[in-house]
């Protein structure tokens, strides 16, 4: 709490807020001034009079608003107030007098009336509308509506502009207390968007803002409906202000579409043909800002997103789909053949690019992301071929650089056409123009990332050929820079067997540009020569004698400022190349390298040198290379590691409307929009952080028990980071961490390297990352790290074991209940999104995925539950109580296979771990295994028989009236035809394994004479070897007791027996040899 204010202080705080107005206003000014101590001393006067006399400086604020001169003043003042009066932790408002209460609306209003300056309007409309979001809601100012009602149907137009920019900033605050009106509104909206009553540009410009903020804020689709007419107007907004030249209003008007086509799609389906017509008229029109033409193009691109909100509707317009895309390629054209470009030094060097082009590069990616390839691909398929027969150079470029972009999300439907597509690019690899040779290897590198490893395996015979022809290219250095790259994202999809037979010829052409003068053409030849000699493993020792040499070279003498990028990745390249070949072939270089590296570690490195971000990963490579043999240098490298990990984010943040700018195309600077904030983030610290937050996973998974002595260091920085929302990869570094640490602490107790801790140090660490990990779920907005955040948790529960105490056991509990629920909302929300009326086959497939992600939830929550019932056994059953109702809804037909599985299996492991104390539920679940042992999905049927052979072996009298039927299932899977088809083959090994539990558990229900050799006969098993060595125990247990019904009547049975063993003895040799 704030101290009392001094004497002095008091002394000074009369003085300003008393009647020489002068004082207060001196107060104003020295809060905008440039002196930092000035400043700083009005902000503590300032903050005093809020604490102390809140009524008084509120009456003064007004006081200067209406009465002073100096327009800075009567700015500064109107802000101050709006920063008061809004809604949070400043707010004065429920501290003040009902008298200055009535003072300050009542003056609002009058200012309002009589403001003459456009800018002060505005902001006070801002201050009105605070104040009105925060106290109309509880009635508290009952004159405001009608206020604004008698403002907006005045003859005013300034008038009828504030209230409507008023109405706009309720509706977006407080939409729900408007609602009631909505007749009213409509007709206001009606009449001031309308240009028979002649109103200004601006009243309809803020009609249109208010129009959206309303139909935004309603739930109703009825209520909506009723601003349907309001729409033909909104577009006249649009188009009389570009007939009438006045193109900066058509932006704002352009800018607020763009968020009712984001945010309400679907209000504009019913007109959507004249909507989008007039957008794409708008796009084509040449005359028109470029800034103009983007906005009508964004417009559309935003409805394309709108999966969520109007799934499909965009598809159905598909001959607005060819317009646009035609657009979208004539902005490919806007590029210079800038000499520049063919002489610049780094790759990065974008010369005679236009922002028309880079424009038309972004939506065409985003474009075919959210449409897919059935749209896509055949309108590109119609274009391009004009286009490449085109005399123009840009025309050719054009394919190639939109091919790239669309790739991504046309990449299912382009594997289907590969051989046109390959032949296209590759065609282009002989084009006179070294710019569209370029475009095309940067296809080739893009389409080996999108559509791999297909391309690779059915294409490599032409592509790596053609690739390392380009690298020939000494004439375009650019070119042969960029086939290198295009040589990385090839291998980085391939497998060694594809890649060897070329590397002969790689190699030899990557080392000849190693030596090269050009330093981009070196640096291409690093990357590409890291990541070949990653995809082929030990398979590049063969080249390690000739190309480590150079390596070394560059990482010693590469040591100028303009050599730092090629020093750099001579670091990731020795690294690579050192993992690929191991560590008997790297030993010796490897010290000589570490040395260079600890050198380097020691050095001063300006903030944009990217030694050190490339440092830190080149360290854990090394490390997994060398293992235990890296621990020497842990001293050198854990230090700054753990400097990066902890790197602050780097945040700017303002208020949306506020005029402090945030260089908003600065690529360094990420920009968000968090309610009424803007926050600039600089993504190069986060990188770093990301980095650095993913090696020391590394080092720990990597060092195991030799990475003990930082643990201490290590969980306090990335425990935090679990709810690090600023960065996802931040985030999984952190979560998949956790599971190393309590590994590592584990085994370093358990072999005595733990410098004297025992199992305390174990339960310690598992008390601060188990709950930690717990609560980082519950707060977890990703669907995918939700899943990592189960799967570490599974982990770190496997490690700790019987350490965890009950109520650590119930929260997990309750989370795994709420992101059960989450997914079950999630895929209900699916479910309607299937029921839109544009709702087609490829939103069907993108739907399907999603739900693909929410069985993967469901598997690891499965996992996780299995875990804590294989730790805690019986104990576990009361929390398993709570969970049923959870758990027996997913065994529903209407599930699919993998949950039904995942559900089977949770009820496997409570009757193989809990035996006698599951026998309760037997009642419940077992029908369920029953029917599922002949489901149509083998995996389930796999769990249910695995399942039926539990409850055989564990559920003795309980079972034993479900012999029959049980024997009746399994014969069923056993005898289907296609028992022995890879697919099936692991269901029938576990009923094979199930059917013998029934024949030694509950022999006495059976017909022994007939089940017993039934059983034999289906023996040996070979596709589950976890249950093959059950069964095959068991058959030598009963030939040890000499079992009579094995052995059959006059050992009738003993070759069959024999001819198994020799079998089995066989299978066990092979799969040794192979191992």
């Amino acid at each position: 709490m704030t101290a009392d204010p001094s004497h002095q202080q008091q002394q000074q705080l009369a003085i300003i807020l008393g009647p020489d107005p002068s004082q207060f206003e001196t107060l104003i000014s020295h809060l905008m001034s440039s002196s930092n101590e000035q400043r700083s001393q009005a902000e503590a006067l300032f903050n005093l009079c809020k604490q102390a006399h809140p009524d008084a400086l509120l009456l003064k604020l007004v006081h200067v608003l209406q009465a002073s001169t100096r327009p800075e003043s009567r700015t500064m003042s109107v802000i101050l107030l709006r920063r008061q009066l809004t809604r949070d932790d400043s707010f004065l408002w429920p501290r003040l007098s009902a008298s200055t209460q009535s003072t300050l609306k009542s003056t609002l209003l009058t200012c309002l009336q009589s403001e003459s300056t456009k800018s002060m309007s505005k902001k006070l409309c801002d201050t009105v509308s605070e104040l009105a979001s925060a106290i109309l809601p509880d009635n508290q100012w009952p004159e405001l509506l009608p206020f604004m009602f008698h403002c907006v149907t005045s003859e005013n137009s300034k008038l009828q502009e504030s209230a409507l920019l008023i109405f706009a900033q309720l509706a977006h605050y407080i939409g729900e207390t408007l609602v009631p009106q909505l007749t009213t509104l409509h007709s206001v909206f009606y009449q001031c968007l309308s240009n028979a009553a002649g109103k200004s540009g601006d009243v309809r410009i803020a009609a249109l803002g208010a129009s959206v903020n309303f139909i935004q804020c309603l739930t109703s689709a009825s209520d909506r409906d009723r601003f349907q007419d309001l729409l033909p107007l909104m577009m006249q907004t649009l188009t009389e202000a570009l007939n009438g030249g006045q193109e900066a209003t058509a932006q704002e008007a352009l800018e607020l579409l763009i968020e009712l086509a984001g945010t309400e799609p679907r209000f504009l389906r019913r007109q959507l043909v004249d909507v989008v017509g007039s957008m794409l008229q708008i796009a084509e029109a040449a005359s028109l800002e470029e800034g103009t033409r983007h906005l009508a193009i964004e417009f559309v691109i935003t409805l394309a997103e709108a999966r969520e909100r109007a799934p499909g509707m965009m598809r159905k317009l598909p001959q607005f789909i060819h317009r646009l895309f035609a657009i979208l390629m004539n902005m490919l054209l806007d590029l210079e053949d800038d000499p520049d470009w063919h002489t610049a030094d780094t790759e990065n060097e974008d010369a005679g690019e236009t922002s028309n082009y880079g424009f038309g590069q972004e939506c065409l990616d985003r474009l075919s992301i959210s449409l897919g390839g059935n749209t896509i691909v055949p309108v590109a398929s119609e274009l391009f071929p004009s286009y490449l027969v085109a005399p123009e150079w840009q025309k050719h470029h054009a394919v190639h650089i939109a091919l790239a972009q669309i790739a991504e999300g046309c990449s299912k439907v382009m594997v289907q056409n590969l051989e046109q597509v390959v032949s296209m690019v590759l065609n282009s690899f002989q084009d006179p123009h070294p710019r569209v040779r370029w475009a095309a290897i940067n296809a080739v590198g893009q389409l080996s990332t999108d559509l791999g490893p297909n391309l690779q395996e059915k294409y490599h015979q032409r592509v790596l050929p053609a690739l390392a022809g380009a690298m020939d290219d000494f004439q375009n250095p650019r070119v042969q820079a960029h086939a290198a790259s295009a040589v990385l994202n090839f291998s980085e999809n391939c497998t060694p067997d594809i890649l060897v037979p070329y590397l002969d010829g790689i190699v030899s052409k990557l080392l000849v540009l190693l030596q090269n003068g050009k330093q981009m053409v070196q640096e291409g030849a690093l990357t590409a020569l890291a990541s070949v000699a990653d995809s082929s493993q030990e398979q590049f020792q063969k080249y390690y004698d000739a190309v480590m040499p150079y390596l070394k070279a560059i990482l010693v003498n590469a040591n100028d400022k303009a050599n730092r990028m090629l020093r750099a990745k001579s670091m990731e390249c020795i690294s690579l190349v050192g993992m690929a070949v191991g560590k008997d072939k790297f030993r010796d270089d490897a010290k000589q390298v570490m040395e260079v590296l600890m050198s380097l570690q020691g050095s001063e490195m300006e903030a944009d040198d990217p030694t050190a971000s490339y440092m830190l990963q080149a360290w854990a490579r090394l490390c997994k290379c060398l293992g235990q043999d890296f621990l020497p240098y842990m001293n050198v490298v854990m230090p700054s590691l753990l400097q990066s990990a902890q790197l602050k984010p780097d945040v700017t943040i303002t208020s949306a409307d506020s005029d402090a700018e945030i260089d908003e195309d600065d690529e360094s600077i990420e920009m968000i929009t968090v309610g009424d904030k803007r926050i600039g983030i600089k993504t190069s610290v986060l990188e770093e952080k990301a980095t650095a937050c993913n090696m020391l996973c590394c080092y720990a998974d990597e060092l195991k028990e030799g990475f003990f002595p930082w643990i201490d260091q290590v969980a306090p920085t990335l425990v935090p980071l679990l709810k690090f929302y600023f960065h996802e990869e931040v985030r999984k570094a952190a979560v998949s961490a956790m599971p190393e640490l309590l590994r590592s602490a584990k085994l370093a107790v358990e072999k005595g390297q733990s410098q004297g801790h025992n199992e305390s140090y174990i339960k310690q660490l598992s008390d601060y990352i188990i709950p930690a990990l717990v609560d980082a779920l519950h707060k977890e907005p990703e669907v995918e790290i939700c899943a990592s955040i189960l799967d570490a948790l599974n982990e770190c529960v496997q490690s700790s074991g019987p350490l965890l105490d009950e109520n650590q056991v119930r929260c997990i509990v309750d989370e795994i209940k709420q992101v059960v629920t989450a997914s079950s909302s999630r895929k209900q929300e699916r479910a309607e999104r299937a029921k839109a009326e544009d709702f087609d086959a490829e939103e069907g497939e993108l739907l399907k995925e999603e739900n693909e992600q929410e069985e993967e939830l469901f598997d690891l929550v499965g996992d996780c539950l299995g875990t804590l019932i294989k730790t805690f056994k019986a104990s576990f059953l009361p929390f398993f109580d709570e969970l049923s109702s959870y758990i027996t809804p997913m065994l529903g037909k209407d599930k699919t296979a993998e949950e039904r599985r995942i559900a089977i299996c949770i009820f496997d492991d409570i009757a193989e771990h809990c035996r006698e104390a599951a026998l309760k539920y037997y009642d419940t679940y077992v029908p369920f295994l029953l029917e599922a042992c002949n489901d149509e999905s083998s995996d389930v049927r796999q769990a249910a028989v695995y399942g039926v052979g539990l409850c055989a072996e564990y559920g003795g009298s309980v079972f034993k009236p479900l012999v029959g039927e049980a024997l009746s299932r399994l014969d069923m899977v056993i005898r289907n035809p296609n028992s022995q088809h890879s697919d099936n083959m692991m269901a029938y090994d576990n009923a094979v394994s199930a059917l013998g539990k029934i024949c030694q558990f509950h022999r006495d229900s059976i017909d022994a004479s007939q089940l017993v050799p039934a059983w034999l006969g289906c023996l040996p098993i070979k596709g589950d070897l976890i249950e093959a060595k059950v069964v095959h125990d068991q058959l030598c247990s009963m030939v040890e007791r000499s079992d009579r019904e094995l052995l059959g009547p006059n050992n009738q049975y003993l070759p069959k027996i024999v001819a198994v063993f020799a079998e089995v003895f066989c299978m066990k040799v092979l799969h040794n040899y192979l191992t």
